[in-house]
């Protein structure tokens, strides 16, 4: 399959390898012991195959599609080596990952005929919400792009702070009001200063919270609202946060905030620091809406624009 090609530049890619490379030094631990001592693929080595995938934070389902496929292509060789395993593999999730028209970006960008164009984000506390918005305003505004920000997180008083680090770093504007404040009445604030200011960008904080998803659904529903009465037809991109590090807890995230409002792209953090890097394949295949970016490092140029074909080219590298 000519899936693979140079799509980043050398920079990127190395970032995104070491970004992925505890997820793929235990992957293949892993995949080394379930094929010992066998030099053909047979249904015992799929039910290892299975139990790798599904302890490297796959998913369940994602997996038996997986191992459907791996399946399909033993029926029809004589004869697959274990040798070419790790080759099938990047080829199967590629092809599985290819079904949906996400993950093919290599920058970020916005759509041109939408100005402001608006994001909000949304995710727990704790997952990287804010840094993700910082490094999000240094990538637009390093193209050219006018920013400005919106601490609608009013429920700790940390997260507009923290909000107010990045806008200084960043050097971009932020809307905020005091702890406790109305998110909503943030929201429009923040949207009326970006009208005001002829803004390219606006990216909104907002609930860090997932104790009632009643009042996280009101919440959300209510901060679109006031917004639209100043810019039809916002937010154009509602951005939710995951911890990859979190494994399968991402997945339960997921499900809570996509019954809670309607999730159009996903950011996938933390990916550095985990052996779990697995879940950003189940994720993409399992809620079919677009992981956008993951992180995959501290530094301000470690938030990339996810590229299903370059992941899965340093996953199975």
């Amino acid at each position: 399959m000519s899936f693979f090609k140079k799509i980043f530049s050398s920079d990127k890619k190395e970032t995104l390898d070491k970004g992925l490379e505890k997820s793929k030094s235990s992957f293949f631990g892993k995949l080394s012991k379930a094929v010992a001592g066998k030099s053909k693929v047979d249904d015992e080595v799929l039910d290892n195959l299975e139990e790798v995938l599904v302890s490297s934070d796959v998913g369940v389902n994602t997996t038996l599609k997986v191992i459907e496929r791996i399946e399909e292509r033993v029926s029809k060789d004589k004869y697959l080596g274990t040798d070419e395993l790790n080759q099938i593999l990047r080829e199967e999730i590629t092809g599985l990952l290819s079904e949906t028209n996400s993950g093919e970006e290599t920058e970020f960008s916005i759509p041109k005929d939408k100005k402001p164009y608006v994001i909000m984000v949304v995710g727990v506390n704790g997952v990287g919400k804010t840094t993700t918005i910082g490094k999000l305003a240094y990538q637009f505004k390093k193209q050219g792009l006018k920013v400005v920000l919106g601490a609608a997180d009013t429920f700790r008083a940390a997260a507009i702070d923290q909000l107010q680090v990045w806008a200084d770093r960043v050097d971009v504007p932020l809307v905020k009001q005091s702890m406790g404040s109305d998110p909503a009445s943030v929201a429009f604030d923040t949207l009326q200063s970006a009208v005001t200011q002829d803004a390219d960008v606006v990216i909104i904080d907002t609930a860090g919270r997932l104790h009632n998803k009643v009042n996280l659904m009101n919440e959300l529903t209510k901060v679109k609202r006031v917004m639209q009465k100043v810019v039809d037809d916002t937010p154009n991109d509602v951005l939710l946060v995951l911890d990859g590090s979190t494994g399968q807890n991402a997945f339960e995230q997921a499900k809570q905030f996509t019954a809670a409002t309607e999730v159009t792209s996903l950011a996938v953090t933390k990916l550095d620091g985990t052996a779990k890097g697995g879940v950003v394949i189940g994720i993409s295949d399992q809620f079919k809406i677009p992981v956008k970016y993951i992180g995959v490092g501290e530094g301000i140029e470690d938030l990339q624009v996810f590229n299903k074909f370059e992941f899965v080219d340093s996953f199975f590298k």
